[in-house]
């Protein structure tokens, strides 16, 4: 358990933010290159394979540990929690925007017909 709270009293905060002498393009272009190719990949799996792995990585988050294995199971719920965000918004658009391409139907004003004779 000492060994633990040593570990922790050791561990520093860590900045994200890169200083603009310290970005490097080219690693960065490299990078965003990886995450744009994974993110294709995910985009291919399907929502209703992967919710059936909701549950079981669900319970693999919410039993912390200090591990690779604890680590993969929060990136694997955030990826399918991420395809089921992208598709409710996805579906929510494609409903409210359907009505708006649909033209009108014509008014039909009670009384006469619109006719004309044709010979």
């Amino acid at each position: 358990m000492s060994l633990l709270i040593i570990i922790l009293i050791r561990v520093k905060a860590f900045n994200l933010t890169l200083v603009a002498s310290q970005v490097k393009i080219r690693t960065m272009s490299k990078l965003e290159d990886s995450l744009n190719k994974i993110a294709e990949n995910i985009l291919y799996l399907d929502e209703a394979s992967l919710t059936s792995l909701w549950d079981k990585y669900k319970v693999k988050m919410e039993n912390f540990s200090f591990s690779p294995e604890w680590e993969q199971a929060v990136v694997i719920f955030s990826i399918i929690n991420s395809i089921r965000v992208k598709n409710a918004i996805f579906n929510e658009q494609m409903i409210n925007k359907k009505p708006a391409e649909e033209a009108p139907p014509a008014k039909i004003k009670p009384g006469k017909p619109n006719l004309r004779l044709v010979k």
